[in-house]
């Protein structure tokens, strides 16, 4: 299950050199994984209010492969790698005219309120399977 979800490089991203700022590709795909998510018919507001559960990033890897420049098209593609019971792994690939630029590994886990570990529940772990 491929998701697909455009960005577009502004000024505010970019560095003194004119190339996207290292930690901006972070919010490109944080960004992805939440239209990724809201694409997939999970609403995170009523899962924290119905079931106290929200998602935080575990684990990032993270390579940066070439630079991204102002007013460049890009697109995010997550996909899928391994969904467990209070965890997900992504991977997320940040691409200019289908060249990769970025490329990460990225570690959702579920968590309560109080931020002890949860079970993702089971309609969610169906959906993403």
């Amino acid at each position: 299950m491929n998701h697909r979800f455009p960005v577009h490089v502004y000024y505010e991203d970019t560095d003194l050199a004119g190339i996207v700022y290292y930690a901006n590709y972070l919010k490109f795909i944080e960004r992805a994984r939440t239209e990724w998510v809201r694409g997939l018919g999970i609403d995170q507001s009523r899962l924290k209010e119905a079931e106290g559960i929200v998602f935080a990033v575990r684990r990032v890897e993270a390579d940066y492969l070439m630079p991204a420049r102002f007013d460049d098209a890009l697109e995010v593609e997550t996909t899928v790698e391994q969904v467990t019971g209070a965890r997900i792994v992504l991977k997320q690939d940040v691409l200019r005219d289908g060249e990769r630029l970025f490329s990460a590994i990225v570690t959702l886990v579920a968590l309560q309120e109080s931020g002890q570990p949860a079970r993702l529940p089971a309609n969610i772990r169906l959906i993403l399977h």
